[in-house]
């Protein structure tokens, strides 16, 4: 678990950095491929493809371009029809999505009661946090994040699911990973993009290296990994713990405004569904 706790302290920081530095000053699209690139350069030196059958190789490229590449082209289709608060507000049904997928594609046997609770009481606990007033015409955003929440989700429990071996073969062959979502993220540059928001400066360019090679790079594979080490509800309630972690960052080192006793509920209501999980029999 505590790699999870310690993935979601650095995705917090460096989605702190996005919204103080590249949020509608680089494009989206043009920054996510960036990152992409990245990471997969980072991890192109360690890469054994003799580590793993050609079919698993396919199929990790695969949850790369699934769980990152499709995930943030439905992500940013999304901010057309949708505000900022409100994005931020759908992304909370990822909870449930881990359950489901894992409980329908792979389990013999349904999965513990417990389990669909603790992942119920995650999507509550962000709800507490981050529920505004909504527009009229939000359904097409709507649906486009629960698309986006739902590649993110199966990319994780696919991943979970693989066999890949020892986490050192993990680590060889992670490069994989970064193949599939670069080349979906590429993609979805050239199609959408808008060039005349290309990184400008030596603070943006610093940033996306840092959310490349670190984030991303970095991140991913250690998030991946945390994922086979735990239970799917325990993995399942993590996902929203991002929420509050973002919020104490974004008061800490940039002073916004915090809504503490929605904050200190809905803190509590996760941390009660991360325990939750984390029951024995």
């Amino acid at each position: 678990m505590w790699i999870l706790w310690a993935v979601t302290a650095l995705w917090a920081a460096s989605f702190s950095l996005i919204g103080e530095f590249l949020a509608g000053q680089v494009d989206g699209y043009i920054a996510v491929y960036i990152r992409m690139l990245l990471a997969l350069l980072l991890f192109l030196p360690l890469w054994r493809p003799k580590r793993l059958a050609f079919a698993q190789q396919w199929r990790l490229a695969a949850i790369g371009a699934i769980q990152i590449g499709v995930m943030y082209l439905f992500l940013y289709h999304a901010f057309l029809y949708l505000t900022v608060p409100e994005v931020l507000l759908f992304t909370i049904f990822t909870p449930l999505y881990v359950t489901l997928i894992d409980d329908v594609l792979f389990e013999r046997k349904h999965l513990p009661a417990r389990w669909w609770l603790a992942a119920a009481l995650a999507v509550v606990g962000a709800a507490v946090i981050r529920f505004n007033t909504l527009s009229d015409d939000f359904v097409i955003g709507f649906l486009l994040i629960q698309a986006a929440n739902i590649c993110f989700a199966a990319g994780q429990v696919f991943y979970k699911r693989l066999e890949l071996g020892s986490e050192r073969n993990q680590v060889q062959v992670f490069a994989l990973f970064f193949l599939g979502a670069t080349i979906v993220s590429s993609l979805a540059m050239a199609a959408f993009a808008n060039f005349d928001k290309w990184p400008s400066t030596t603070l943006q360019w610093g940033i996306l290296v840092w959310l490349g090679f670190g984030a991303s790079g970095l991140g991913y594979l250690a998030w991946n990994l945390g994922a086979k080490r735990v239970n799917v509800a325990q993995l399942a309630t993590m996902n929203n713990m991002l929420i509050p972690a973002g919020l104490l960052i974004n008061f800490a080192f940039w002073g916004q405004a915090v809504d503490w006793l929605r904050l200190a509920l809905g803190g509590a209501i996760l941390l009660a569904s991360v325990w939750l999980a984390s029951r024995r029999r």
